[in-house]
Formats: structure tokens, sequence, C-alpha cells
């Protein structure tokens, strides 16, 4: 096999947003060419964990083969992109292929960093440490919960960007919730450190959640804090106060981690990036800011919303139809509005679906004010979501805005 290769359209990622603009691609007039870079043989359905680690849902019905899922006509690459020659209008690949294309599409996701937090990744899955954030460690979230007896449950919220900013918190509105269904929430305090200043960032949904959430069942939050260390021995998390860098001591008997996460590394390293280490693209067209034939979609771009699997979806017809003007020599065709959807589950049976745009307002898809728990809501992250992801998201079909 050589290791020089060209394509027309080049996908780094093959999770929603690779996947997704890719069969959008190869369904519109001319496209014949379109590779897809994915070195893993699986795709996980993220937005699914959260149910996962509250016990509704086994960790099995968020995974699907990738081979399954990879668009008919594109050619499947299973190697990871390793470094970018913009300028040449190549790529440098893991196992050392040279590939060149004529227009590259950017989605390689986030990367999570859990050796930033000190003691973590020797206390994961032990101790009371647990975390959604990941396949193999989403079973303890569930673990500690219902093994719980009463004592110190601890989540934290790191700083931001994250993938899916609700998710945090949603993971403790389902164990309070528990721990209230089995009698013990009054031998339980359940504690949220969150390193932003405000439980969400639109403001109506922040009004939301703290009026109807978090005063009225009682849970404590502390803002500005971020977790620095864990001692699983001791059962001891680390916090520090962002406003003075003091650091203090929290026992807990259990501790939901999420951990920092930052774009990949290959992405930080490369001519693509912004200071920041994100793909530097315009807000409104998703077009790189110094590359033209170069797009980004998804959480690895720079672009200023949530990273959840429903702002992938409003992204993905503004970058199709900005690549498909670009190879017509054309200027773009549309913009993106920043709009984004997270479906902030506040217990079993309980959901605010929360959507907004870059202006943090509100972009409510339903009749009615979605500012308020509804147990439909909930329904529609528990049965509808999952077949909007998988038959329509990673497919490139039109479908409703809504849903991470």
């Amino acid at each position: 096999m050589s290791n020089k290769i060209h394509h027309q359209i080049v996908v780094v990622g093959g999770g929603a947003a690779g996947l997704g603009i890719a069969a959008r691609l190869l369904r519109a007039s001319g496209i014949r060419d379109v590779a897809i870079i994915e070195p893993s043989d699986k795709h996980y359905y993220q937005p699914l964990w959260t149910l996962v680690g509250g016990g509704v849902v086994a960790r099995e019905a968020s995974v699907r083969p990738m081979a399954g899922l990879i668009p008919k006509g594109a050619q499947w690459i299973q190697d990871a992109a390793a470094k970018f020659f913009p300028e040449e209008n190549r790529l440098t690949t893991r196992d050392g292929r040279d590939i060149g294309y004529d227009y590259l599409v950017v989605a390689p996701g986030l990367q999570i960093d859990w050796h930033k937090i000190k003691g973590l990744p020797e206390a994961l899955g032990k101790n009371g440490v647990c975390s959604n954030y990941s396949y193999d460690t989403v079973n303890s979230t569930w673990e500690n919960i219902r093994n719980f007896k009463g004592g110190n449950a601890v989540f934290t919220f790191p700083p931001p960007p994250i993938k899916c900013a609700g998710a945090p918190q949603k993971i403790m509105y389902l164990a309070e919730h528990y721990l209230r269904k089995q009698g013990i929430r009054d031998k339980s305090r359940v504690v949220y450190y969150c390193a932003t200043p405000t439980i969400f960032s639109a403001p109506k949904y922040a009004t939301a959640l703290v009026d109807q959430v978090v005063k009225p069942r009682g849970i404590e939050v502390h803002y500005k804090h971020s977790l620095v260390e864990i001692r699983g021995q001791s059962k001891e998390a680390v916090f520090q106060n962002l406003d003075t860098g003091e650091t203090f001591v929290q026992p807990y008997d259990m501790i939901h981690v999420v951990p920092p996460m930052s774009a990949p590394d290959f992405i930080k390293q490369s001519p693509l990036a912004n200071e920041a280490g994100w793909v530097d693209v315009s807000k409104e067209t998703l077009q790189h800011v110094r590359y033209p034939n170069v797009f980004s979609i998804g959480d690895a771009s720079s672009l200023p919303t949530s990273k959840t699997a429903a702002a992938v979806r409003a992204q993905a017809p503004v970058l199709e139809a900005n690549l498909l003007a670009a190879i017509q020599g054309q200027p773009p065709k549309t913009s993106y509005d920043g709009y984004t959807s997270c479906p902030l589950v506040t217990g079993y049976g309980r959901l605010i679906l929360a959507e907004f745009d870059y202006d943090l307002k509100p972009c409510e898809t339903f009749p009615f004010d979605q500012g308020k728990e509804r147990w439909s809501m909930y329904q529609l992250k528990r049965w509808v979501l999952p077949v909007i992801y998988w038959e329509g998201l990673v497919k490139g079909y039109k479908w409703p805005r809504f849903g991470a």
C-alpha cells in the first residue's frame, strides 16, 4: 500500500460530526471522493452515559461498531491524524501515511485530560471515585450511587470548555433523586463544586435550575472552585478557590469527577490552531480564518458555543453549504447562529430542555416554556434522542436541532 494518498475531501474524525458531514457531502451533487480518518473501531453515543451512570440503561446501548456507521461511498482510513501541512494541502498520520486533499474538514472531538488532576488516574473506579466520562468508567458511577449509605456525595465541574457543560450536574440530580427515593437523603450532603461563576451559561436556565432544583432539594453549590487533587486512600478531594488561589480539603464518601478537557494535542501543535489550541474558524461560516479550503465542526472547533451533539446538528448544514460554495469558487452561502441544546436531566422523569444561541438567548423548539421541569422532555431524552442520533445525526440527515 502506498503511503501517499490524495482525496477530494478528507474528514478527520469519526464522531457524530465527522460521520454526519461526510454522509451529507456524499449525498451532494458532484461529490464522490470523501475519506474519513478515524482510528477507533467503535463509536460511542456519549450523551447516553448520564443515564448509564444513573442506572437507567446499560452502557452497551451506547456503543456500535464503527464499520457499520461509515457512510456508503466514503473510504475509511483506520489511522490517526498526526501532523497538518495546510500550506501544502496535506497531512500525515500516526502510521506514516501522507494524505493530500483539496478540502479538509477537521472534526476529531476533544481530549480528556485525566492526568491534570493529581491522583485521579490511579483512583478512578476505586475508593468512591467515579466518572461518566468514559465507557470504561461509567459503570462505576452507578455502583457508587446505588451503594451509597450516606455522607458526602461530591460532584465536580472543571474549568471550561468541556463537552456538554450541563452533564456534570445531570448526574448529581439523578443521584440526589435516588438518595431521596431510598430514604437516605437526610443522611447525605450533596455538594457541587463548579469552576464557573454560575450554574449554567444561559441565564434563563440558570435561574430555573437554582429556583426549581438546587434550592428546593437542598443541594450545596460552591462556584469558582476547581478540583486539583484526589487522595483516594483517605477519601479526600483537594479544591482550589479560583478567586483566591487557596486550596482546601473536602472529605467525600463518593465523588463524581468531571476531568479537564482540551483540544487534541495534535490540533494544539498544528498551524490550524488558535492560541487556545482549537481549530481557528469563523464562528459564522465554519471556514478556517487562514486556510480557505479547511473547515471545522464540533468540539475541536473554536466556535464559542457549548460543545454538544445538538450544536453539531445545527453546524452541519452550514458547513456543507459553505464547503460546496468554496468548491464552486463562491463565497459562503449561510451562517451559524451558535445554536446549541442541553437536555438538563433534573431527576428520574424530569428534564429542562435548554436551547440557546451565541448570545445565550433561548431558541426553544416547543410551544411551551422549556425552562420548567417536564416528564415529556425526559421521555424525549430517554427514547427519542437516541433514535435521532443513530438514524439522523451520524447519517447526516435533516432532523430537529434539539437534543444532545
